[in-house]
């Protein structure tokens, strides 16, 4: 009985806690609120549109919202003929090839470098030198790929910068219009976007790295350790988690290969090793106008991508026991 009563007492003052804060974060509630609204309206509202992936040929001219889209025809094999076509289609294995090598190479290139520029940066004890390395390398982010692209398309071109440099120290004997030749378009891809980003992902390490408790770096010098032991017994164990998060997310991005940057830079020359699943959709769609395939092909991306980042969570919950879910 007294074991009973405990547990009643205890709900009763979990209950009462709850109210109370409810009551004293009442501002932050209403936030979280507005936050929780705007998900559902512009994500998951959203996705009643998924229906026309199974729909025969959507036209766009018929409403979603409509009896006319409900009652019309749906595709055939239960109404997934267009995921069908797609997996038959001849673009699928390159359109796969250049979506997953675009992706894995920015997983195993472009992650590790934020990371790294972060452990470099807080090593630095000049602060006048540091806020400018951080100043210049964040700027690139806050230009779109629209305005990086150009700058890119100029200076890949015939005579551009990149072909003044490399001919003046001998690399080349002529003129290269590098974005015409698809054997360098993923190599552009990358480094374009460590150009962009690298600064930019390295914030969030960095805030991580400014949380860590000095007293352990203090203890660590009394012991003797150096600046590199440091780094490898202290600093990366304790921002371990927020690696793991910003992997699992990378993770679960890798069937998205950054459309904006790719489309800037894409042309038919290069084509063979630009079209990835994104840009295949959006020609799909908007000059072939087969809005259903498109809508599948899509779709088809978004479960693959879902189950990846279930994945890389099961797996990095059983390594660390750190996940998102």
């Amino acid at each position: 009985m007294k074991n009973k009563e405990k547990t009643e007492l205890s709900t009763e003052l979990s209950k009462k806690t709850f109210w109370v804060r409810l009551r004293e974060e009442k501002y932050l509630q209403i936030m979280a609120i507005l936050g929780v609204i705007w998900m559902l309206i512009f994500n998951y509202a959203p996705m009643y549109g998924i229906l026309v992936a199974f729909k025969k040929n959507y036209k766009i001219t018929t409403p979603l919202f409509s009896w006319k889209f409900l009652s019309s025809e749906w595709a055939a094999h239960g109404g997934f003929q267009h995921f069908i076509n797609f997996f038959k289609d001849a673009e699928f294995g390159n359109l796969m090839l250049n979506t997953l090598g675009i992706s894995i190479l920015k997983l195993l290139i472009n992650f590790p470098l934020p990371i790294m520029f972060a452990l470099l940066l807080n090593e630095v004890r000049n602060d006048k030198f540091k806020k400018f390395v951080q100043t210049v390398s964040y700027l690139p982010h806050f230009l779109s790929w629209v305005v990086l692209g150009g700058i890119l398309t100029t200076w890949l071109g015939d005579g551009g910068l990149i072909n003044e440099i490399l001919m003046s120290v001998g690399i080349l004997k002529e003129p290269i219009s590098f974005l015409a030749y698809p054997k360098y378009f993923w190599g552009i891809v990358i480094g374009s976007d460590v150009w962009k980003e690298l600064g930019w992902s390295a914030i969030i390490y960095l805030a991580a790295i400014s949380g860590i408790d000095q007293e352990m770096y203090e203890a660590a010098r009394v012991d003797g350790a150096s600046r590199w032991k440091q780094v490898w017994t202290i600093t990366l164990p304790s921002i371990l988690p927020t690696i793991t998060i910003m992997f699992i997310l990378a993770v679960g991005g890798l069937m998205s290969s950054n459309f904006d940057q790719i489309f800037v830079l894409y042309n038919p020359l290069n084509a063979p090793r630009s079209n990835t699943i994104d840009i295949y959709t959006y020609t799909t769609a908007m000059r072939s106008m087969r809005y259903s395939y498109a809508s599948a092909i899509g779709l088809f991306k978004s479960v693959v991508a879902f189950i990846l980042l279930f994945i890389a969570n099961t797996v990095t919950k059983k390594l660390n026991d750190t996940s998102l879910f």
